[in-house]
């Protein structure tokens, strides 16, 4: 059981806020670190698209950055642009590549477009040739059938003499589909075609594994590795104990805690029966803060495949899920906590350093990322500072 967070410092705002969040800047930094041992002699980049996985996008980068990182990975260009004054020395590759309308952004925030289709390609080589060079990345699809550039089309652009010497990628790089799966064939399959795209483009840096990859050895580390949800504190890989520091503790506060006898329901539908005279701790938090309605303990399809639903964490225990989560409330039994453990006005921890993230995503049937990602608006957020 790890300790209760440490609120000495914390604002006013967040000791009295409904909900609260907080991002272990430490934690994270030690986290891009572990991954950049891991990495051995390749360089290693930092995934912060989708607002830093949740987190924000200019307090993790800043920190990041005061890490070491010098490579970035954003999904789309406002994000680049958001990130480069907290990564003024850094590569921003953004993802979803380059199009028309796009040019100023890329060339203002000195971004580096990941081309991934021969339409960008054409578009690309229009711009450079206006504009002058200006260093892109190439992505190479080795069996995701996501994006990417096909394999044989790519070999062949290697070998085209006559493309024009303005197109000068900087990265050529392709996406693991089961890197999280180390026992998977495709892994292999998908390393033996990378391995061609990086022959090929001799003497241009490559990039093949993102958090999942980096685990699975120096083989498919290349040049640079990508990680992204293992700097967030999530599992990379499935099966193995996560070796990460938690990042982010989402907490809600109790606002009433009720008796209630046992035959009676609770929440909506009445898909909850208790089977003993309880106590339920109501507490502000639902599927509008992207704690997920599939995360209920009753009434929802999840349930009948005898998947739990979720816990959180109070006073040393953990405390499930009662009847249905709703989009502004859910319910906890915290029968089996000493009442005078916990009162109204006391927080309960829907996931963090005491109830991992990836566990209760797997009370909802998806993944850490999900929950991260899916962060409502109306928590109140505290960083801690990166030592």
């Amino acid at each position: 059981m790890t300790a209760a967070l440490d609120l000495t410092d914390a604002s006013d705002e967040f000791l009295a806020a409904p909900l609260r969040l907080t991002i272990d800047l430490s934690a994270l930094a030690d986290n891009w670190r572990d991954m950049a041992r891991r990495s051995g002699k390749a360089r290693t980049a930092a995934v912060v698209k989708a607002d830093a996985y949740g987190l924000g996008i200019e307090d993790i980068g800043q920190t990041l950055y005061h890490a070491g990182a010098r490579d970035f990975f954003v999904a789309i260009p406002s994000e680049g642009a958001t990130l480069r004054p907290y990564a003024p020395e850094a590569r921003i590759f953004v993802l979803s590549g380059i199009w028309p309308g796009m040019e100023e952004t890329f060339f203002e925030y000195d971004l580096v477009p990941v081309l991934a289709s021969q339409e960008q390609l054409v578009f690309w080589m229009s711009v450079v040739a206006e504009h002058g060079d200006h260093p892109c990345a190439l992505h190479v699809d080795t069996g995701f059938n996501r994006l990417g550039l096909p394999l044989e089309d790519a070999l062949a652009l290697a070998d085209d003499v006559s493309r024009p010497a303005s197109f000068s990628p900087v990265l050529v790089l392709s996406h693991l589909a089961c890197g999280d799966d180390p026992l998977s064939p495709m892994n292999r399959q998908q390393l033996e075609s990378f391995l061609k795209v990086s022959a090929a483009f001799e003497g241009i840096d490559s990039s093949l594994s993102a958090s999942a990859g980096t685990f699975l050895g120096p083989e498919y580390h290349f040049d640079l590795t990508r990680p992204g949800i293992a700097l967030y504190g999530g599992e990379a890989v499935n099966g193995v104990k996560n070796p990460m520091r938690a990042v982010a503790t989402a907490e809600a506060r109790i606002l009433q805690i009720r008796e209630a006898k046992a035959g009676e329901a609770v929440s909506y539908g009445a898909t909850c029966t208790l089977g003993r005279d309880s106590r339920l701790a109501v507490v502000s938090a639902g599927y509008a803060d992207g704690y997920l309605r599939s995360l209920s303990g009753s009434g929802v399809p999840l349930r009948e495949t005898g998947i739990a639903g979720a816990c959180g964490f109070v006073a040393g225990h953990k405390v499930p899920v009662a009847g249905r989560v709703t989009m502004d409330l859910t319910i906890f039994d915290v029968t089996d906590v000493p009442p005078n453990a916990i009162s109204a006005g006391d927080y309960i921890e829907l996931f963090g350093a005491n109830m991992p993230i990836d566990e209760v995503a797997r009370a909802a049937g998806t993944i850490g990322y999900e929950l991260l990602t899916g962060l409502g608006l109306r928590y109140e957020r505290r960083y801690i500072e990166a030592l």
